[in-house]
């Protein structure tokens, strides 16, 4: 059987060949050719050499990733491999390298940058995936608790201890088949990530003789690591929060002979270091010292600290890439559950359902044993009881009963992480779930688009305490009062709760109790959005309002000022008017006006993330979602924010927006007499 390539009315590609090799050749081909731009940055993200095509924008990336060693941990990730899991990754690159070339003369930011396609090595999905991963875990967080602890005191360190925009989530659900009108198995959900323009997810199909599946797979990366539906068994997984990745304060000091020393718990030992230039676009390029002590990779080189990074990959020399090709060939929850056995980066938690009625829930990946105190800070080298001394095994795992929830919060992968997300959406999920004892594919869409905000109810306590209000402001708390809690894009009351609420983070963040944490270290702009003090007000508001270091007198000041505030100018508009998606493009070609307006917010189940008190705009959402139907394949559902294509003018560019907007979801089409061959006469 040659290789053969077929799309369905919505320009996704369904894929044919002889065998897994030549399948996976012809996926790295097909994403070559209709990502080509997307594949080419996200390499050189990887290789850190960003900013000679799009600038010194780009250069605080291009310095951490050269520092954290990320392409060259990607070498020995893929060195490590047994030799089918190698050939296989191989097969994927040959694909992209074929399909490069005539990609990339389809997409015009080749020509706008000047950016020539650049050969693909085999270990470059390797590198992608690191890349993509590496701030997951959100290991900046050990920095801003460590200001916490040194300016507020030990007690407090944990205060701000919440999911935010720069972490990334998930809602996943599982009903059993007790649970649905078919008599088998559901599983749905939606991953929360930066939402980018291509998307972070690519709908695919991938059929051989050993295996026929659908899913969603990382452009770049072969298989499908996430989300996938071989016909007998599905899987999906969320961000387990677990903390998996350790910030060392070093001591350096230079020696005779130009080398570098680094002080740990034995004393001074060398540490590795050389120097490499990283070139930048209309700018004079920048060389950066590349230094890694025995506990990693410094990424933080002063002038307030020097800080390393250790993380599982460049210890263990592992990625996890050998679960790829197994979960493709997947039969059973129990093949599932062995190929996550290999997993290692990011940590994940798994539900899996299969057509014999198996069902699986458990945490994958690799947590590694140290003190609490390496988790929750920026820890000292050259103390000892710092050291890794293995890693959590087994991982955490629970058997399911009629429904399995997962949404980032405490459960499941507590013993493994410091911050998690409040308990809203996985609680939401689980009552709207209970409404109903035969679930269908179809009937998912109304969990997936729940737009109840049960997080307001700590500002709205307060708002209804607040005394002797004048006219505006008591009719402003009324009407909050009668509220029905939604966010919805066309409510001009949820608008109202927004200003509101940004006006109250605002006043909370210029208190004296908190003030001090204005002025952030001067650690490299990368890591600054994990360090401002706005955002970290504003995710941990519920908190901050109920307890902290602001008294009970003066939260309920600052939530009266916010109300007269925004009785004296109320919002123009519905929530949708200022909620607005604003997706992130390497080269961006809409201006921030034209993106819609969506429904939805942080704490619904429709999580569309802004940063309150900063912006109403939305850079984070559901990245995809999906509903895999274990009754019957072709019933199962998903769309994408964007579409299939990354090709602008592409008819399938955008096809998608729309439909993701109202919360609908495409059929998944399996039937191959219902799709269009597709013919390549380029070279």
């Amino acid at each position: 059987m040659s290789i053969e390539v077929y799309r369905d009315t919505w320009g996704i590609p369904h894929l044919r060949a002889a065998d897994a090799h030549e399948l996976s050749r012809a996926q790295g081909r097909t994403t070559a050719l209709d990502r080509a731009w997307q594949l080419e940055v996200e390499r050189h993200r990887a290789q850190g050499t960003t900013a000679a095509f799009l600038g010194a924008d780009s250069l605080d990336w291009d310095l951490f990733a050269r520092r954290a060693r990320l392409a060259d941990t990607a070498r020995r990730c893929f060195d490590a491999l047994d030799a089918p899991t190698r050939a296989w990754v191989g097969a994927y690159v040959d694909g992209v390298n074929e399909g490069l070339g005539h990609g990339a003369r389809r997409s015009p930011e080749f020509a706008a940058t000047g950016l020539v396609p650049g050969r693909w090595e085999p270990w470059t999905p390797l590198a992608v995936w690191l890349s993509t991963h590496i701030l997951f875990a959100g290991f900046p967080t050990k920095l801003w608790r460590d200001v916490v602890a040194r300016r507020l005191g030990e007690e407090h360190v944990e205060l701000f201890a919440t999911d935010d925009p720069a972490t990334s989530g998930s809602n996943g659900w599982l009903v059993t088949g007790e649970r649905t009108a078919s008599g088998a198995a559901l599983v749905a959900g939606d991953p929360h990530r930066f939402i980018e323009s291509p998307g972070v997810y690519q709908q695919i199909r991938l059929a051989c003789p050993e295996f026929d599946v659908v899913g969603l797979a990382v452009p770049g990366v072969p298989g499908m690591a996430h989300f996938g539906h071989t016909g007998t068994v599905a899987w999906a997984i969320t961000n387990a929060m677990a903390d998996y990745q350790d910030l060392y304060r070093e001591q350096l000091r230079r020696t005779d002979g130009g080398g570098v020393e680094a002080l740990g718990p034995d004393g001074w030992a060398p540490a590795r270091v050389h120097t490499e230039t990283v070139e930048v676009k209309d700018g004079a390029p920048v060389d950066v010292e590349v230094i890694e002590t025995d506990r990693g990779p410094v990424v933080i080189d002063g002038p307030d600290d020097v800080i390393s990074l250790r993380y599982p990959p460049r210890v263990t020399g592992e990625l996890g890439f050998t679960a790829l090709p197994a979960l493709l060939a997947a039969r059973t929850v129990a093949d599932v559950d062995r190929a996550f056995d290999r997993w290692i980066e990011p940590v994940n938690v798994v539900q899996a359902a299969d057509t014999e009625g198996g069902t699986l829930h458990r945490v994958a990946g690799y947590v590694p044993l140290r003190p609490r105190d390496n988790r929750l800070r920026v820890v000292p080298a050259w103390e000892p009881g710092h050291e890794w001394t293995g890693h959590h095994e087994p991982m955490p795992r629970e058997a399911v009963d009629g429904v399995a929830v997962m949404a980032n919060a405490r459960g499941l992968a507590s013993p493994l992480g410091v911050e998690f997300a409040p308990p809203h959406r996985a609680e939401r999920i689980a009552r709207l779930l209970d409404a109903s004892k035969s679930w269908t594919a179809s009937g998912m869409a109304a969990i997936h688009t729940d737009t109840h905000l049960a997080s307001a109810r700590p500002l709205l306590s307060l708002v209804a305490a607040l005394p002797d209000l004048g006219p505006e402001a008591r009719e402003l708390r009324d009407r909050l009062l009668c509220w029905n809690r939604r966010m919805a894009a066309d409510s001009t009351d949820a608008a109202v709760f927004a200003a509101v609420r940004g006006a109250v983070v605002r006043r909370l963040a210029q208190h004296p109790a908190l003030a001090v944490l204005a002025e952030p270290p001067v650690y490299p702009a990368l890591f600054q959005p994990w360090l401002a003090l706005v955002p970290r007000v504003a995710y941990a508001l519920e908190t901050l309002l109920t307890g902290g270091p602001v008294p009970p007198a003066d939260r309920l000041a600052a939530v009266r000022a916010a109300l007269e505030e925004v009785a004296a100018a109320p919002p123009a508009g519905p929530w949708g008017a200022t909620h607005r998606l604003a997706p992130w493009a390497a080269l961006p070609d809409d201006p921030d006006d034209t993106w819609p307006g969506l429904d939805g917010d942080h704490d619904c189940v429709l999580s569309t993330s802004s940063v309150p008190g900063l912006t109403d705009r939305s850079a984070r959402g559901p990245a995809a979602r999906y509903v895999w139907d274990l009754a019957r394949r072709e019933d199962s559902l998903w769309v994408v924010p964007f579409g299939a294509s990354g090709v602008p003018g592409d008819p399938h560019r955008r096809d998608q927006l729309p439909l993701w907007l109202q919360g609908g979801l495409a059929p998944v089409i399996t039937d191959w007499n219902q799709l269009t061959e597709e013919r390549h006469d380029h070279d």
